[in-house]
């Protein structure tokens, strides 16, 4: 066998989950090989799902295809082992380059999410400014000549000041989008390189590669609510009343709200465990909503899936009658914070509105199936975010404890992987809030499952 050859044979024998050879190889309907472990646990993982699917084409099937060894595959990985090509060192360096590559790919994928996010803004601060010189137009028309020339002064400023913001907006975006293309770009390097024959010389090119640019420290972009120039309007409105008396003071006034931008803005987000502790707010669960196999703790803070009728429990409007869910008592506006302890195989976290439906079996009803309900999916094998049907898969991650931040007005609503003081972002959502929010939680027929505000 040639190296060329082996070399090739060695990239079909990898599973694409763990990044390592194949352990019981196995193929699905679409063609791709797994390890049978790693498929079977991708697949448990999500198994609420309608449809199982493919983790590198995403091809779905239905009903979820067997899984049997593939002996072909199976021998070719025992032949390359006795040839020593899967020695140690050459499979921990190609281990290596796919940490490096995994990372990268990360990096990449959080930037264009800022991009994404830069853009909105970069949107918003035309349209809020447009509406603000609109609205102010319309306030001041009343004014005749001394007015109009306070509005055309507010009306510069705020063009002036449009154009300072979307600079700022277009510079972060374009940095970004550089830094993307770097990032991709090495990454194509050590993809290639990955494929290389030579340990020593992929390790001397790999040592060599110059250092990426200075990365971007995210955490200082701050993507604002999408609201801007508000204040003018409202402004322009006290100016009408006290034109007599304050003609001056609110002329100064305006273009004052026009450059300071961020004071019409909401606070900005908290950054650290002990910031986010002082928006915590005490949440009771509801037990007029609670599902009858769901047992709530005398404090009602902590919900079991029972799997069975817990004591008697009378018919209510609000009661969850098919799926296994319940909601908290108080409504929740404004900035919240809370933290939830789940354990066992599959609690789903989420935040719905009060209107979300309670009878029957359909999507009304089902949290994270509607446009009324937010939903992190916690399980053994990892978690996922769901909103109206769509659903975003995550990487496995090893968590039992989510915090949630609420920021109502402005939209805002955050998961995070909590580990003593760490808090780690698994999922953001930037929206519009219609209503207020409610506590969730969702169960699927374990019983001993359960969550429990902490």
């Amino acid at each position: 066998m040639s190296q060329k050859g082996a070399q090739l044979d060695l990239d079909s024998i990898s599973c694409s989950i763990c990044l390592d050879v194949m352990k019981d190889p196995v193929t699905i309907p679409c063609g791709h090989s797994y390890c049978m472990g790693c498929i079977k646990n991708y697949w448990d993982g999500e198994k609420q799902n309608e449809k199982e699917s493919c983790p590198q084409c995403r091809k779905a099937f239905t009903p979820r295809p067997d899984l049997v060894k593939n002996t072909m595959l199976a021998f070719l990985v025992e032949q390359l082992k006795k040839t020593g090509l899967l020695d140690v060192e050459r499979t921990e360096t190609q281990k290596e380059l796919g940490v490096s590559r995994q990372n990268i790919q990360k990096r990449i994928q959080d930037r264009e999410t800022y991009v994404k996010l830069l853009k909105e803004e970069e949107k918003a601060i035309n349209r809020f400014a447009n509406k603000a010189m609109k609205d102010s137009q319309g306030k001041f028309a009343v004014w005749n000549i001394i007015m109009m020339k306070i509005c055309s002064d507010v009306k510069q400023k705020i063009i002036s000041q449009r154009e300072i913001e979307r600079n700022r907006v277009r510079n972060l975006q374009k940095k970004l989008e550089n830094e993307i293309s770097e990032l991709k770009s090495r990454e194509a390097e050590l993809k290639k390189l990955s494929q290389g024959e030579d340990l020593n010389q992929l390790q001397q090119i790999y040592n060599s590669l110059p250092p990426l640019s200075e990365s971007t420290d995210t955490s200082s972009i701050k993507i604002r609510p999408l609201r801007y120039f508000d204040g003018v309007a409202v402004e322009a409105s006290s100016a009408i009343e006290q034109l007599d008396e304050f003609m001056d003071s609110m002329s100064a006034n305006l273009l004052m709200l026009v450059s300071e931008v961020d004071v019409l803005m909401l606070k900005p987000e908290p950054t650290t465990k002990a910031e986010f502790r002082t928006l915590t707010r005490r949440l009771t669960m509801d037990p007029d909503t609670a599902h009858p196999h769901l047992d709530l703790s005398m404090e009602d803070t902590r919900v079991t899936d029972i799997n069975q009728l817990r004591r008697p429990c009378a018919d209510h409007p609000d009661r969850f009658e098919v799926h296994k869910q319940v909601l908290n008592e108080e409504a929740i506006v404004g900035r919240c914070y809370v933290e939830i302890e789940w354990g066992g195989s599959m609690v789903d976290v989420a935040l719905a509105y009060w209107s979300n439906e309670r009878k029957g079996d359909n999507n009304e009803v089902r949290f994270g199936f509607n446009q009324k309900s937010w939903v992190l999916r916690c399980t053994e094998g990892g978690f996922h975010f769901a909103h109206n049907c769509e659903t975003v898969k995550y990487p496995a991650i090893e968590f039992n404890r989510v915090g949630i931040f609420l920021d109502h007005s402005a939209g805002v609503l955050c998961f995070y992987k909590i580990k003593g003081d760490t808090m780690t972002l698994l999922h953001r959502v930037q929206t519009t809030f219609t209503e207020p929010l409610y506590l969730g939680f969702t169960f699927y027929d374990n019983a001993g499952d359960y969550a429990e505000i902490v």
